[in-house]
């Protein structure tokens, strides 16, 4: 670990994941009042009565019983009179925000901009993403109420409706979530944590520090004292077409049955799937494993268990990389957005775009067996995602673009997008269903499932940081 790292410098969820409070609320703020602001800053660096106070990594033996944590926008920091000559030295996608880099995201049609719902219809007024953790609605009500109570600062532009955690760490569509995140060097116990893929360096999602690219460190904001141990957010609404993700796998499965390959899809039958499933509801769940490169519910990866998601003995859901003749999918969604050790056409890509996700599901949960029930359909539903990277365009947006939406890893998949996330269209969208033979199936017709809502560019800034906004004096 770098002498010069130190947890209480660093906002504690870049390196937690505040796992045991379930319930999350992003306030989007406006700055109102320059100095006034500076004062916020300053207390919530430091701790009072009067602002929430900024939670950190060094929790030693007491965890907070909430958590506070603010990102800061160009537009905000410039709002606060951060010297021109500091903002120069910001990168281009920051400065730009993430409504000017839509293409780049694959945010068009009806995920593009001009539908994003107020606040994030209107980026210039955003200023501030300040994230609420917490046990209870209580709770997060209280710490709210505390961000804003001087009432002369910041102003509430809004809020995405509030994330709360599903049981067992599901998400909307099924899955698993919240298996792996990067093992960082210096902060994560190699032995608790040990997942089979290098530790990541401190400069994958901190500034000042050395990355994977041999001699490269990302460029730190000046001074030091406010981009040292900064870093990155994609802070992401993404609503989930839940019900239409079951319809397709139903038609799917349907078009499936026809096929004479269902013994090659159900080697081992469709108890092996799901006790007393019948072969349809078995190949919904065997579409939706390679869609994603796990098995729903449970998360074992098909690159460990092709042909069950209840493999005997069981396996490590994190250790298992794609090598030799694995039967997960190219462009199955976990492959796409982590190649692991797997060869891929750009080979020094491997682990460069690896990110700190912080994901908690928004809506209720789908009931799948009340499909019609119009109280489920009239409910939006999706995910609120923060995407945390020292670089912002060769990490998240390079992610986005090259492998999720372009398929630019593997020549087998180029032109393809992610079935899950990506910008599909029935019309032209593709994904190839690997068989026990080595020859492949076809799907075809995938709708977007995933649609963003709204989002902002943030840089994360230290404690130190803080303290330096908080001290600016023109």
């Amino acid at each position: 670990m770098s002498a010069v790292f130190k947890f209480a410098d660093v906002q504690g969820n870049i390196v937690r994941g505040y796992r045991r409070k379930p319930r999350v609320r992003h306030l989007v703020l406006e700055i109102t009042d320059r100095i006034a602001a500076r004062r916020w800053l300053a207390a919530s660096a430091s701790g009072g009565e009067d602002v929430p106070r900024i939670a950190t990594g060094d929790w030693k033996a007491l965890e907070p019983v909430t958590c506070f944590n603010i990102g800061l926008t160009y537009e905000g920091l410039r709002a606060l009179g951060t010297p021109d000559s500091s903002l120069e030295t910001f990168p281009i996608e920051f400065v730009q925000g993430m409504n000017a880099r839509a293409l780049k995201l694959g945010d068009v049609g009806e995920s593009a901009p001009e539908t994003w719902p107020a606040p994030f219809n209107d980026p210039k007024r955003i200023h501030i993403v300040a994230t609420i953790y917490a046990h209870e609605i209580a709770q997060l009500n209280q710490v709210q109420h505390q961000a804003l109570a001087d009432g002369k600062a910041l102003r509430l532009l809004g809020a995405p409706p509030d994330g709360c955690s599903f049981a067992h760490d599901l998400v909307h569509f099924g899955y698993r979530d919240n298996i792996m995140q990067p093992r960082l060097e210096g902060v994560h116990d190699a032995d608790r944590y040990a997942d089979g893929q290098p530790r990541a360096p401190l400069g994958t999602v901190l500034l000042g520090y050395s990355t994977n690219f041999e001699g490269l460190m990302w460029r730190v904001p000046e001074p030091e004292r406010l981009g040292h141990n900064g870093t990155f957010n994609a802070f992401r609404v993404l609503k989930q077409d839940v019900a239409g993700f079951e319809a397709y796998l139903d038609t799917a499965a349907q078009d499936l049955l026809g096929q004479a390959t269902i013994a090659e899809l159900l080697p081992l039958g469709p108890d092996a799937i799901g006790k007393g499933l019948s072969p349809h509801a078995a190949l919904r769940e065997v579409v939706a494993a390679n869609m994603c490169g796990r098995w729903r519910r449970n998360g074992t990866p098909l690159a460990l268990s092709p042909d069950t998601p209840n493999p005997s003995p069981a396996v490590d859901l994190a250790k298992f990389d794609y090598v030799g003749d694995s039967r997960c999918p190219y462009g199955a969604h976990i492959r796409r957005c982590n190649p692991r050790g797997g060869h891929i056409v750009q080979r020094v890509a491997n682990n460069s775009r690896r990110l700190v996700r912080r994901g908690v599901p928004y809506g209720p949960s789908y009931d799948p067996a009340q499909p019609r029930d119009p109280n489920q359909a009239e409910q939006e539903r999706g995910l609120l995602g923060n995407f945390i990277g020292a670089s912002l365009g060769a990490q998240f947006e390079a992610m986005s673009c090259d492998w999720l939406n372009l398929g630019l890893q593997d020549p087998r998949i180029t032109g393809s997008n992610d079935p899950i996330a990506g910008t599909n269209d029935p019309l032209s969208s593709w994904f190839d269903l690997p068989l026990k033979s080595g020859n492949t199936i076809r799907l075809r017709g995938l709708p977007r499932f995933v649609q963003t809502r709204g989002g902002a560019y943030t840089f994360l800034p230290s404690l130190e940081a803080i303290r330096f906004l908080g001290s600016l004096k023109n």
